[in-house]
């Protein structure tokens, strides 16, 4: 029987990251992924790095925004550890920060910019605002009907089809093994942590580890079952566009704060247009099916590219190449799931929104964790499964 330290599944960028970062400090990984590596949301999203305080946190009150306004403190962390990664693996990861805009047209959203940009003062995230003639004087491309923006110096863009497997190369270097298509089947605890049946398509196979981290994405739910745990991280299918390459246009990661839009351009060319729009799951026979890709919403398209020429009229002359969809993972509160599940000793979770942005320090903060140094603890705190553990009351 194999026996190792850590058991990560998932394949996705925290879980790869997670195994690079525990390999290097000398611990025995095995990662293990149902389907091909970065096959899930970590390589299917645009790609933003975006730290200021999201739109989707904007929309649903007060209170929500209230909370998520200290998911800031890791943020500021997230920009350092994604400017730590360009300057380890260099060109190859395609990270761009050169800078991010919020944007406003209304009365209403430049009053919401303002708010925003208070809070982000109080947990030291440096956001600027900007009044229309400053919009225009760093971004000429932006509407005239532009009339304010927050502007993040340090926010930009990164290649998610190529990150995770860098990271993975990584790790395999540093001795961890890396399987693809080997799904967990089932769980058992032994004397010293966790014996594993794995299932792949050469059999079954028995593993033992001290800790296992659950970094499954969208099916972390169903995965939690074999721990006889509810982990209340819910599916969402998103749809992202890629238009055909310009000549350089959009310099900066583009958001808006009144509507659901990001917008950025890659180093090939491309113009990348998303912000949270709908796409469709399939249904299995008794709920959602995730191994299927979601189907493009055609009224949630076009009023995603509705927003992105109306903010950057230049796009609308440019044809589309590419529509494609993703199925994220998203928590009821919105705020990810990250940390010890102290009902079951030795289980990690990450999973939820931010996973792109926030991956690299998740994963750096869990690593720490698990090789028992002074981890993110503390970072983490907000996002612990444990609050969520009352719906795990009656499970045994």
């Amino acid at each position: 029987m194999t026996a190792v330290d850590v058991l990560i599944v998932g394949g996705g960028l925290t879980g790869c990251a997670t195994a690079w970062h525990l390999a290097e400090r000398g611990a025995s990984v095995m990662l293990v992924e149902a389907g091909e590596l970065n096959g899930g949301a970590s390589g299917q999203n645009a790609g933003s790095l975006h730290f200021q305080i999201e739109r989707r946190f904007l929309e649903n009150g007060p209170a929500l925004a209230e909370q998520a306004s200290r998911v800031l403190a890791l943020n500021r962390l997230a920009i350092q550890d994604w400017r730590a990664l360009d300057q380890q693996f260099g060109p190859a990861m395609e990270i761009v920060m050169h800078g991010g805009l919020m944007v406003a047209e209304s009365d209403a959203e430049v009053a919401l910019l303002e708010r925003k940009a208070a809070r982000e003062a109080e947990f030291g995230v440096p956001t600027q605002l900007l009044d229309g003639a400053g919009v225009a004087a760093i971004a000429p491309y932006l509407s005239p009907g532009i009339r304010a923006a927050t502007w993040l110096a340090d926010e930009g863009h990164a290649n998610p089809r190529t990150i995770t497997r860098l990271l993975a190369a990584r790790a395999i270097e540093g001795g961890a093994e890396v399987r693809s298509h080997t799904r967990l089947a089932d769980i058992g605890r032994s004397a010293i942590g966790f014996q594993v049946t794995l299932a792949s398509g050469e059999g079954r196979e028995q593993v033992r580890a001290d800790r296992v981290l659950l970094a499954t994405g969208a099916a972390t739910m169903r995965t939690g079952v074999l721990f006889n745990l509810h982990l209340p991280v819910f599916p969402a299918g998103l749809t992202m566009t890629a238009t055909e390459r310009t000549a350089p246009m959009i310099g900066h990661l583009v958001q808006h704060v009144g509507r659901r839009l990001s917008m950025k351009q890659a180093e090939s060319g491309n113009i990348l247009i998303g912000g949270g729009w709908a796409s469709r799951l399939q249904r299995g026979e008794t709920g959602f099916d995730l191994s299927r890709p979601a189907t493009i919403d055609p009224e949630a398209l076009r009023a995603n590219l509705k927003a992105a020429a109306d903010t950057v009229p230049r796009v609308a002359a440019l044809n589309i190449i590419r529509s494609w969809t993703g199925i994220v993972a998203l928590t009821a509160d919105q705020l990810p799931l990250v940390g010890a599940v102290s009902r079951v000793p030795g289980l990690y979770v990450a999973a939820g929104g931010s996973g792109f942005t926030l991956g690299p320090t998740f994963a750096r903060l869990l690593a720490a964790e698990m090789a028992g140094e002074r981890g993110g603890d503390g970072e983490l705190a907000l996002f612990s499964p444990d609050r969520f553990d009352h719906l795990n009351g009656f499970m045994g």
